[in-house]
């Protein structure tokens, strides 16, 4: 996109005045070519580099393609000075000619896991912003770095193929579109693009706790960049990998299609005999998007967990489990899975 296509749109003078910067034009260019949404869009702000970041590319995008995005914060209230940090953010989005709005996590807080609780938390609220908006797209600042921090997390745990690829560049959460459109971006690039327009960004402290596992794997693969981490080669690792993903996607969902149907009356969802008479890792993920779909979960449950039922219906031993928020249940030669009351 040129300054000059701009020039005929109703741009703030700070951000046309900002993209007369050579690296910050090339690098919204890549963003341009990387996005390609023609509707309205929800985008969720943290107030980090890369989030602030993507409210400029997104906010030049928007205007563009006249498209009225909405911009959301989420204040956990999980640190002392997280509502005033929530409020600078808006007040430095708004001299941009960015409005954004504070969704507040209110109520108790966890004592364990909390990473992940406020994950999800952060996901209801900005999901239930988008359904009440009936905007469809959820647009997040997930970058290259995280890409990879993901990567290493999986391998470490133990996860099969889907975890090792499980940051797509759009997937679906509640039936909202969730894009990434910053997975080839690397971190150091958003946070020159966040410096040089904004000048500004919020610094959280969570980011150098090595109690949590992402911040310990984030310390290990800086070790890893200075011993020489290419890059590209991981990322051609992780585009193989995802390749074979895609292909073993084909016979889960063939399998799903085929040997499982939804019981309206019962309100349940019925799988036959032949359910589980596929490959394991085509019957394991079949079985877990099941659980995931009929339990309203953004994230599918852990492997073991799913194992051990498995094994369980394999043996004809399944009389009743709960998982996930799914009752599973075995009748004669069917398995039923319920939404958990």
């Amino acid at each position: 996109m040129s300054l000059k296509n701009l020039n005929v749109i109703k741009t703030p003078k700070q951000l046309k005045f900002k993209l007369s910067n050579k690296k910050i034009k090339k690098l919204y260019n890549f963003f341009e070519e990387n996005f390609n949404i023609k509707e309205d869009f929800v985008v969720a702000i943290s107030g980090g580099p890369d989030s602030l970041a993507l409210a400029f590319l997104t906010k030049i995008y928007s205007i563009k393609n006249k498209l009225n995005p909405r911009y959301f914060i989420v204040d956990h209230k999980l640190r002392k000075d997280s509502t005033k940090e929530a409020n600078k953010v808006v007040k430095v989005l708004k001299s941009y000619n960015i409005k954004a709005d504070i969704l507040t996590w209110s109520g108790k807080k966890p004592l364990q896991n909390i990473q992940s609780v406020a994950r999800n938390k952060r996901y209801d609220l900005l999901l239930s912003s988008c359904k009440k908006l009936r905007i469809n797209n959820l647009i997040v600042g997930h970058h290259l770095d995280d890409l990879f921090e993901n990567f290493f997390i999986r391998m470490i745990r133990g996860s099969g193929l889907k975890g090792l690829v499980s940051l797509e560049k759009e997937t679906k959460l509640n039936s909202i579109n969730l894009i990434r459109p910053l997975l080839r971006f690397s971190k150091k690039d958003l946070e020159f693009i966040s410096n040089y327009v904004f000048n500004f960004f919020v610094n959280d402290p969570s980011n150098e706790n090595k109690a949590f596992k992402r911040i310990k794997i984030r310390s290990i693969l800086n070790q890893f960049k200075k011993s020489g981490l290419d890059k590209d080669k991981l990322f051609l690792t992780l585009k193989n990998l995802k390749s074979s993903d895609q292909a073993l996607k084909f016979y889960i969902e063939k399998n799903k299609k085929k040997n499982s149907f939804f019981n309206v009356g019962k309100k349940c969802l019925i799988l036959n005999e032949s359910f589980f008479n596929n490959p394991y890792e085509v019957v394991f993920r079949s079985f877990s998007d099941s659980l995931k779909k009929i339990g309203g979960r953004y994230h599918s449950p852990r492997g073991k967990k799913i194992d051990y039922i498995l094994n369980k219906i394999k043996k004809n031993t399944l009389n009743k489990e709960t998982l996930a928020g799914c009752v599973i249940k075995r009748v004669n030669q069917t398995v039923l899975i319920n939404k958990e009351n």
